[in-house]
């Protein structure tokens, strides 16, 4: 670790972690300095700066923005903690990892630079005869980094990871959250509370493994974790961030208090959905046949079109099919589409 790299003075004084990520959009040395609180700061690399305080923590929280680099709500949001807690105007009762995933693809205002960082985790960054690049080198090191950061943690903290995004179409329901699949574990009427605080009202549960950052926190570490949609994607400058206050407030709450109280859990209050089906783009020619502004959450009556692969028309097997993630411009074998349907609470929730 350098001691004392050129750029600490000026960090310490702006707080600006976000501006020196994306000038070292690949790599920064690492660094380390103490605030007046006592809180100990931790540069691990671009885009990546934990927070220790001096006091005993009960909770190792990470929260994770920029894994596509046009998703600029939730980016501008972590931008705002930071400042906070470098400049003393935010003091923390729990440790906090703070991650900025792509650099480069914020610069370039695009979801990725050569390949979709969100599929490359849980291992898949190294794949036998496929060429690495910085994406891949990436998911790799940020893989290293969250090990890293839970392995130090107070033994029996709790573990967890919010993944921040923003979709690229609209939604019916703007705010929500996924669940990763937990192997057959409970999922927790509390972080549905959490979410729920968020304003996130709608939470998507998985049924399989994934390539996503979430997915492996959950998986690799235990830790409740999400991917959490918090709107629709926008240019830096075109969020109304009056629209994430709730959500910011509550993930201010998590990592400055030594207990968050939420409201009694009441199933009424969330819409819960289950994966029905992966629609992976397996030819050249994909299409849908709904239009590039059709809602995430759009429903469709059984037997109506939902994709055409290559000759392969693809249609809504349920009634009520509806839509997540539409995308068919995916690399050929990747997810262009996911269908949920309605589920409720049931004995599964803890």
């Amino acid at each position: 670790m350098s001691a004392n790299p050129s750029y600490l003075n000026e960090l310490k004084q702006t707080g600006d972690f976000l501006t020196l990520s994306r000038d070292n959009e690949w790599h920064l040395d690492a660094g380390e300095f103490v605030l007046d609180n006592g809180t100990r700061v931790n540069i691990h690399d671009t885009g990546v700066i934990e927070f220790q305080p001096a006091v005993k923590t009960s909770k190792d929280v990470i929260y994770s923005s920029a894994v596509h680099g046009n998703e600029t709500a939730p980016i501008e949001i972590c931008d705002a903690l930071i400042k906070q807690i470098i400049k003393g105007e935010l003091v923390l009762k729990q440790r906090v990892l703070f991650i900025y995933g792509n650099p480069q693809s914020i610069n370039i205002g695009l979801r990725f630079v050569e390949e979709n960082l969100n599929r490359l985790f849980n291992g898949h960054h190294t794949v036998e005869g496929v060429p690495m690049n910085n994406e891949r080198n990436r998911a790799a090191k940020l893989e290293r980094y969250v090990s890293d950061f839970y392995t130090r943690g107070e033994q029996g903290s709790s573990r967890c990871h919010y993944d921040l995004h923003t979709a690229i179409r609209g939604s019916k329901n703007e705010k929500f959250a996924v669940y990763p699949f937990l192997h057959g574990k409970p999922w927790k009427k509390s972080q549905l509370q959490f979410l729920l605080s968020c304003g996130v009202n709608t939470v998507l549960m998985m049924k399989s493994p994934a390539t996503t950052f979430s997915y492996y926190s959950s998986f690799v570490h235990g830790a409740d974790s999400f991917t959490v949609e918090l709107g629709q994607v926008k240019p830096f400058g075109q969020n109304d961030m009056t629209r994430f206050e709730k959500t910011k407030q509550t993930l201010t709450a998590l990592i400055s208090q030594n207990e968050v109280k939420y409201p009694d859990f009441n199933a009424s209050e969330l819409e819960l959905f289950a994966v029905h089906r992966t629609i992976n783009r397996t030819q050249d020619d994909f299409s849908f046949p709904f239009s590039d502004d059709a809602e995430n959450f759009t429903g469709f009556a059984k037997g109506e079109l939902l994709a055409t692969d290559g000759d392969t028309a693809i249609y809504a097997d349920v009634e009520g099919e509806a839509i997540i993630f539409p995308n068919a411009s995916v690399a050929l074998g990747q997810r262009a589409l996911l269908t949920v349907i309605p589920m409720n609470i049931d004995s599964n929730f803890v």
